[in-house]
Parts: C-alpha cells; sequence; structure tokens
C-alpha cells in the first residue's frame, strides 16, 4: 500500500507515502476514495507531506476526492503540499476550487469548524420551518 489511513469519528486522513502521484499511484487512490465515501466518511484529509510530485492524474484523484466529500456534505483538505505541487495547483486554479491546509493539525480544525458551522446552520433552518 502506498499510503497509510488513520480514521477517526470525524474524518478520516490519508497520508500518502509516495515521492510521485502520479498515475501509478492516482488509481488505487480513487479507490480507496470510494471505498471510504460508500463507508459513510464524508470529511477526508489528504496528506500530501512525502509527496514532491503530482501529474495530471494525481490531480483527478484529488479533485474526486474533493467531489466524493462535497456530495456528501463534508470537506475534503489537502494539506503538506510541496511548493512543486502547490505550484501545479495554482497553475491549475484549482487553489480557489480546493481547501488546503498548511498541517494536517490545521486541516483537522477546519473540518471540525466547518462540521460545527453546519450543525448550527441545520438547527437554525429546523427553527425557521418551525
Amino acid at each position: 500500500m502506498h499510503f497509510s489511513l488513520d480514521k477517526t469519528e470525524k474524518y478520516v486522513v490519508i497520508k500518502l507515502h509516495e515521492q510521485k502521484l502520479n498515475t501509478l499511484i492516482a488509481a488505487e487512490l480513487k479507490s480507496e476514495l470510494l471505498l471510504l465515501n460508500t463507508q459513510g466518511f464524508n470529511n477526508i484529509i489528504l496528506d500530501l507531506v512525502e509527496s514532491l510530485y503530482c501529474d495530471s492524474s494525481g490531480l483527478s484523484a484529488i479533485l474526486v476526492g474533493n467531489r466524493l466529500c462535497r456530495n456528501a456534505n463534508g470537506s475534503f483538505v489537502i494539506t503538506g503540499l510541496s511548493d512543486t505541487v502547490m505550484k501545479l495547483v495554482q497553475i491549475s486554479q484549482l487553489d480557489q476550487v480546493l481547501n488546503i491546509a498548511l498541517t494536517s493539525n490545521d486541516a483537522i480544525d477546519f473540518i471540525l469548524e466547518t462540521e460545527e458551522e453546519q450543525k448550527i446552520e441545520n438547527k437554525v433552518e429546523k427553527n425557521i420551518k418551525n
């Protein structure tokens, strides 16, 4: 396996253990993202701290994770981006679409804060309907 999983009640951290997020790794990552989604995980953090390179297949896998989480009313956060990967994300203008955090702890904070905000919004909407 090219990555490790840390599952908690509120989120999953996928830590990629490869220097390159390319075609060889992207298909396996997409499969894992789909599996996590079917298991009910809607908040996913992808930690790329060990990855120094990403190609279009890697970006595609990242976008799959983002779409799956968004469609499940969750959050997808990428973290630990090298300068090279960050430049690719910016050139692709995906920095305007993706949630990007500097560290895993920042990503966890983002997910927990977003989840709390959603709970508040749901309570407000419920009160308005009643």
